[in-house]
């Protein structure tokens, strides 16, 4: 209730100031001023007559003014809904066009409170603001389908991955063996491949495949996603946790999928991944041209208005998967690589560094940039190695030959030799086996020829050929040492009650 009389009371019959009437009521200024020029202009003064209640003052200075009504011409909201997800189209943008056609049009706040009141007739997935070629939101479908073995009979339960883009909920669906990485990412290049475009952002939900480590607002993106992403141009941007608005999109998208395909195929019985995407594939087509039920069109001819010329062009070559490690360089300038063992520049020994494999190649990158790049290799204890990537002091070893090596170590002693000779034939790669047989010679400089010689008829007597064991018996002094016995070789015996081998053929 407003506080006429008080104001007219202190204003005219106190005679304060408006400053006063003001800091006493606790109302604005400009609410009083307003208030006495209303009493004014309405013929009233002090004191008011007895009849005058705050109820009859508020009817007499604040009646609403009657409205004139215009017949307007209809607006096709729908089609305001259209033009504000093209890209930085605005609905003040709209309402100027508007009014240039209709300049005795509704004025701005009319407009926009009659199309809010159309967009609150419309569905709610349909009334989401999405810009044009702005977001692709991806999930997978709580609900599975099973792919029978034809075989054993075993029943596998396939997932089913489901895009949607934002604008015109144009729908992409296919079945994966998983929800693993390799599948993740595969679906998405195939999606793409289907809408012939790159989208903005990408919206995932924070499963594995996609995040490391869920964060409400910096969640640690997998490796892999993010260099898929680098290759599309496009931003990844995880739905937050607990947030089901930020993916109701996909939310809807799966629900139709659910409805409109996967309870279609209930009762159908697939033997393999191909037969099942066909399957999808077919009634996908119809999910997409269905005619909305509160909007003109269908997602089909959204997507060819909307999303299709705002998406992005796709790069020339789509991504190949690769997955991403983090490694450490020995001290021997190769790391290890599922086994296989893979060079790098000498001067990367101690920083950790990333790999990125793809089935054909491994990559090295240390800060981001590319130190290193092989063929990749399934030959597990091999060796590939750059020649360039290996010290000087290294690059000479290739100098040598086996031919080289061996008579140098026969200048220490037979039992050197032969130890150095089966060395380097133990080893898959030659510089591997020339460090280790360089690392033998040298011992000889720390405790002498004839201790390594001593103690390289030891280590051939118990079976060892590593340098540590032959360190560590020329550490112990076990090189001086008698030698484990052996039996003695006799000759064969002779007597004529000995019938001998061939007796028994």
């Amino acid at each position: 209730m407003r506080k006429i009389h008080e104001i007219l009371r202190l204003s005219w019959g106190a005679q304060l100031s408006l400053r006063a009437v003001s800091k006493t009521l606790g109302i604005g200024k400009s609410t009083v001023s307003d208030c006495l020029k209303r009493a004014q202009a309405a013929g009233l003064s002090w004191p008011l007559p007895a009849d005058f209640d705050e109820e009859r003052l508020q009817q007499l200075l604040y009646a609403p003014q009657a409205r004139t009504t215009r017949r307007r011409e209809a607006i096709d909201w729908a089609q305001i809904q259209r033009e504000l997800r093209g890209k930085g189209v605005t609905l003040f943008l709209l309402w100027q066009e508007y009014r240039e056609q209709h300049p005795d049009g509704y004025a701005y706040s009319r407009f926009c409170e009659l199309y809010a009141q159309w967009r609150g007739q419309v569905d709610v997935v349909m009334r989401q603001s999405h810009r044009a070629g702005e977001k692709l939101f991806v999930d997978y479908a709580g609900q599975t389908v099973d792919i029978v073995d034809p075989t054993s009979g075993e029943a596998h339960a396939a997932q089913i991955f489901v895009a949607v883009l934002g604008a015109s909920s144009y729908t992409y669906a296919e079945a994966t063996r998983t929800q693993t990485l390799p599948d993740w990412i595969g679906a998405h290049v195939r999606a793409l491949a289907f809408f012939n475009g790159a989208p903005e952002i990408i919206v995932p939900d924070n499963l594995r495949s996609a995040v490391s480590q869920a964060h409400r607002y910096e969640p640690d993106l997998n490796p892999t996603y993010q260099d898929f992403a680098r290759h599309y141009g496009v931003a990844v941007i995880p739905a937050r946790v607990r947030k089901p608005r930020d993916k109701a999109k996909a939310e809807g998208g799966v629900l139709l999928v659910e409805r409109w395909i996967l309870a279609r195929l209930r009762h159908q019985t697939f033997f393999s991944l191909a037969a099942l995407n066909a399957a999808i594939a077919e009634l996908l087509t119809g999910l997409n041209a269905r005619p909305f039920k509160k909007l003109e069109g269908s997602r089909r001819s959204h997507f060819e208005a909307l999303d299709r010329p705002a998406l992005r062009p796709l790069p020339s070559t789509p991504y190949e998967y690769a997955e991403w490690r983090k490694v450490r360089v020995a001290p021997n300038i190769h790391i290890t690589v599922e086994g296989h063992y893979y060079s790098v520049p000498h001067t990367l020994v101690k920083p950790q560094l990333d790999v990125r494999l793809t089935a054909t190649t491994v990559e090295v990158l240390h800060q981001g940039q590319r130190v290193a790049s092989h063929a990749r290799s399934a030959r597990r204890g091999g060796y590939t190695t750059v020649a360039a990537h290996m010290p000087e002091a290294h690059q000479r070893y290739l100098d040598w030959t086996p031919e080289r090596l061996l008579r140098w170590a026969e200048e220490h002693g037979p039992s050197t030799r032969t130890l150095i000779e089966r060395l380097l034939a133990a080893r898959a790669h030659p510089q591997q086996g020339f460090n280790a047989a360089f690392g033998v010679l040298r011992l000889g400089k720390d405790y002498g020829e004839a201790r390594l010689e001593a103690a390289c008829a030891r280590a051939l007597a118990i079976g060892t050929l590593s340098y540590k064991s032959l360190a560590s018996i020329l550490a112990k002094g076990l090189d001086q040492r008698p030698l484990p016995h052996q039996a003695p070789e006799t000759d064969p015996i002779v007597h004529p009650n000995v019938r001998g081998a061939g007796y028994y053929h």
